[in-house]
């Protein structure tokens, strides 16, 4: 695993995830890459986070319309953008735009990924093993489902639908996609999402979600 400076404290002892953590944010440094930390804002004028977490809805039915490479890099941009455990980046993407392979592609991950067959591109989100950190190596599950979630936010806010289909923990599913982007043995199957542009308006406003009874405060 490659890491962006030495584990050791001064006494000579492996350092706790705290101490290594900040360690990582004092010298600004990447725990994947050992580069320093260039913070770049980006800014879409045509949708704000807020308004994408709230019209953001599952989308099933594509057009035939292709994805242009400059949105689906932002898409993938947008998944390396979020947060992860110590900042470990332990994901990869494989991603599919060839129609045989996408339906290959829902084949290995059952009835539910259909929506995949009619779609411009699918992302299979990977927990990459050999990048996690090693007093916290679970968390490969949490940093899969904030990047599926990036993806998905952002393609909404680029105008292209989407809807994450759950892989882990359906290991049949997860062995199907295994064999079939001939993965490492170290790279895990998270999820899969399938993008393209709706057929239907995907901005349409939604009655408010909140549940009262599910927010505690203080206690429970």
């Amino acid at each position: 695993m490659r890491t962006c400076c030495s584990v050791r404290c001064r006494s000579g002892r492996s350092s706790s995830l705290q101490d290594f953590w900040r360690h990582c944010c004092k010298h600004g440094k990447f725990l994947s890459t050992g580069k320093n930390i260039n913070i770049a804002i980006r800014r879409n004028k045509d949708m704000d986070a807020v308004n994408a977490i709230f019209t953001r809805r599952s989308t099933r039915e594509f057009t035939d319309r292709p994805i242009e490479s400059k949105k689906l890099h932002q898409i993938l941009d947008a998944a390396m953008s979020g947060p992860c455990c110590v900042n470990a980046r332990d994901w990869s993407f494989v991603v599919v735009t060839e129609k045989e392979k996408l339906r290959q592609m829902a084949a290995a991950n059952g009835e539910p990924a259909r929506p995949l067959q009619g779609a411009a591109a699918g992302i299979l989100v990977c927990g990459d093993l050999e990048r996690a950190f090693r007093y916290a190596k679970d968390y490969w599950i949490v940093d899969g489902a904030i990047a599926a979630e990036n993806i998905c936010l952002c393609a909404h806010a680029l105008g292209i639908g989407s809807v994450w289909l759950g892989t882990w923990p359906q290991m049949d599913r997860v062995q199907r996609q295994k064999e079939l982007f001939n993965l490492p043995d170290t790279v895990i199957p998270h999820s899969v999402i399938a993008l393209g542009y709706p057929t239907e308006d995907i901005t349409v406003p939604r009655e408010s979600r909140y549940e009262e009874n599910r927010v505690h405060f203080d206690k429970w």
